[in-house]
């Protein structure tokens, strides 16, 4: 239960401090007119979310680096632990958890600050918000394969560093 807390404190902790940073130097920035500033702060949730789920990521599965994390053979069987396997794995893992919410905090914004100077979001306000959403479903929709499909599900280590000698001829998988 700790470790879940303790993930959990750090992903909010970051993402508190990074989007209360990042708001108050945007309203320092004396030289971005109003409009930009508006823009721009439509932006601060990604590096908010991104670092959260790093953190998280991190916070949650340390333990892994410090123990290592099984890696197979080429037939499921276990072999062994790996610390190596772990460090990538968890470099995968946070890798995805930032690709994931990017078309999501990222293309929205750009897109809706395009729509909204239409005629017609201008004349009909109300259609601001259905408009946003299909965009923001389909950023999603993108999102979500993108970031499943950038690495493997089971990913290969090379046999050659700081593997058991009885592992170091076998090709090694490992899940991140």
């Amino acid at each position: 239960m700790s470790k879940f807390f303790q993930g959990y404190l750090g992903a909010v902790s970051s993402a508190v401090t990074i989007a209360v940073g990042l708001n108050l130097l945007i309203k320092r920035a004396e030289h971005f007119s109003p409009a930009t500033r508006i823009l721009v702060q439509r932006f601060i949730p990604f590096p908010a979310v991104a670092s959260a789920n790093v953190c998280n990521v991190l916070l949650m599965r340390h333990t892994e680096l410090s123990e290592g994390i099984s890696v197979l053979d080429d037939k499921g069987n276990v072999v062994g632990t790996s610390k190596l396997a772990a460090r990538h794995a968890l470099m995968e893992t946070s890798l995805t958890r930032v690709v994931l919410p990017m078309p999501v905090l990222l293309l929205p914004p750009l897109i809706m600050a395009m729509l909204e100077r239409l005629p017609l979001l201008q004349k009909h306000s109300r259609l601001g918000l259905p408009v946003h959403s299909m965009v923001c479903l389909c950023a999603f929709g993108l999102a979500l394969p993108v970031a499943i499909s950038l690495f493997p599900q089971n990913s290969q280590v090379s046999t050659r560093t700081r593997l058991p000698p009885s592992a170091r001829t076998l090709p090694l998988t490992f899940s991140p």
